[in-house]
């Protein structure tokens, strides 16, 4: 069985932070994964940055960071996997759907799933959406497009 967590640092816990956990399972259960135990921070732009410069030596906000851990740990009789943590911006994620003309809902879904399969050992060169990720990234997010998150009207 697959856990996730959802926090928030800097702002108020998002009312939809429910919904993003349940898709964050479906993302799992659609890439395979079993006993996976992952943690997703909602922050803003000031703490996203803060991290991108600590750890990737980029002194600005970006949308997303995976932070890739890796470890198997006993849990009693299960075994569990502990892929790592992903951190989203939100502050950023209203500013690319504005400029990819997208719902904050769909960038906020194509995210999870973004940082989910950079957790599992996918990466990318470029944002060429003929990239192997990118591709199945949009496969993914079809598949799952009735599954809203954000409801409609509540951005907190």
């Amino acid at each position: 069985m697959n856990n996730v967590a959802i926090s928030a640092d800097g702002l108020e816990m998002p009312l939809w932070s429910e919904k993003a956990r349940d898709f964050a399972l479906k993302v799992l259960k659609e890439t395979g994964h079993k006993n996976w135990d992952l943690s997703i921070l909602f922050c803003g732009d000031e703490i996203i940055k803060n991290l991108n410069a600590e750890y990737r030596n980029k002194d600005e906000a970006t949308d997303i960071l995976s932070f890739n851990l890796g470890e198997t740990v006993k849990d009693g009789e299960n075994t569990v996997f502990l892929p790592g943590d992903i951190v989203i911006s939100l502050e950023t994620l209203k500013e690319n759907a504005k400029y990819f003309n997208t719902q904050e809902d769909e960038e906020l879904r194509r995210l999870i799933i973004h940082g989910i399969l950079h957790l599992d050992g996918m990466d990318h060169e470029t944002n060429d959406p003929d990239e192997k990720m990118l591709v199945l990234q949009e496969e993914i997010l079809n598949k799952l497009k009735n599954m809203s998150i954000i409801i409609s009207g509540a951005e907190k």
